[in-house]
């Protein structure tokens, strides 16, 4: 076996028949990093869905995904990208419809019931609306969420966060409360160095503290991992030897034994008939 999966059909002809097709509905078509791409005109998006499943030659039978991407520089920022694909053919296709945040993309989940699923994400994430979907509300992000995570104006943060509050004993949202600011990177070389200091960097130019580790010099490591040189003689530790058994206490009773060291009166009260303790 040559490849571990079945190869495409090639791209050879698949413009033209698009084109044939699809008329005034097609506004540009274009094939790049070996992919082919409709962009179609929004208003008659559904009969050119129609004609690129039903003719013969392209016969795009499966709605395989609705992707959408976010141009903010444009007068329609929004482009909902369709990837179809042909069965029959083996090969694949996306076709493109531009809109911006007011104007609505006609549903194809007349065609592709698996597009009201797919209609909703688009929706959830950029605010895309599609006029015919029965069913449009959010699928992704939570309940009550505010905007759109996935335009390019949405903050990294977002606006809210939730945590479980111990007082009331529930799920609580609350606005974003940051420790610090994100930092601004110039996108410089960390080797090169930043022309700036990055806030928290100038802590690294204070004195450090009563107590607080100081980084061995060049020259410390060095002295450390020298042979030690002799020890001078003051310093040297005497040795405690023992050259008779008086130096060691060897066969004197222990101090607590002696005479003089017990009670004159016992603790012991001595009982009738005598014991072993009298």
């Amino acid at each position: 076996m040559r490849a571990p999966a079945p190869r495409y059909a090639a791209n050879d002809g698949v413009i033209d028949a698009a084109r044939a097709v699809l008329g005034p509905w097609l506004l540009d078509a274009r094939e790049h990093v070996g992919e082919v791409a409709l962009v179609v005109e929004r208003a008659n998006l559904v009969p050119a869905m129609i004609a690129l499943r039903d003719t013969k030659g392209l016969e795009y039978q499966q709605l395989m995904e609705i992707a959408g991407v976010d141009y903010p520089e444009r007068d329609e920022r929004f482009e909902v990208v369709y990837c179809l694909l042909s069965l029959t053919r083996n090969h694949r296709l996306h076709v493109h419809v531009s809109t911006d945040e007011d104007k609505p993309v006609p549903s194809v989940t007349g065609l592709w019931p698996v597009a009201g699923w797919l209609e909703r994400e688009v929706y959830d994430l950029y605010g895309v609306l599609f006029s015919g979907n029965s069913d449009l509300r959010r699928i992704l992000t939570d309940y009550g969420f505010r905007g759109h995570p996935l335009r390019k104006d949405f903050p990294l943060t977002g606006y809210t966060e939730l945590r479980y509050s111990e007082e009331e004993k529930r799920v609580v949202y609350e606005p974003v409360k940051l420790a610090q600011d994100f930092r601004n990177f110039d996108f410089q070389s960390p080797w090169e160095g930043a022309e700036y200091v990055l806030p928290g960097d100038e802590k690294g130019s204070q004195p450090q503290g009563k107590g607080a580790q100081t980084p061995a010099s060049a020259d410390a490591v060095k002295k450390a991992d020298a042979a030690p040189d002799k020890v001078a003689p003051s310093q040297t530790a005497e040795t405690k030897t023992t050259e008779s058994p008086k130096q060691t206490g060897a066969g004197e009773p222990h101090p607590g034994n002696k005479a003089e060291g017990k009670p004159q009166d016992p603790d012991v009260v001595p009982g009738k008939g005598g014991g072993q303790n009298q």
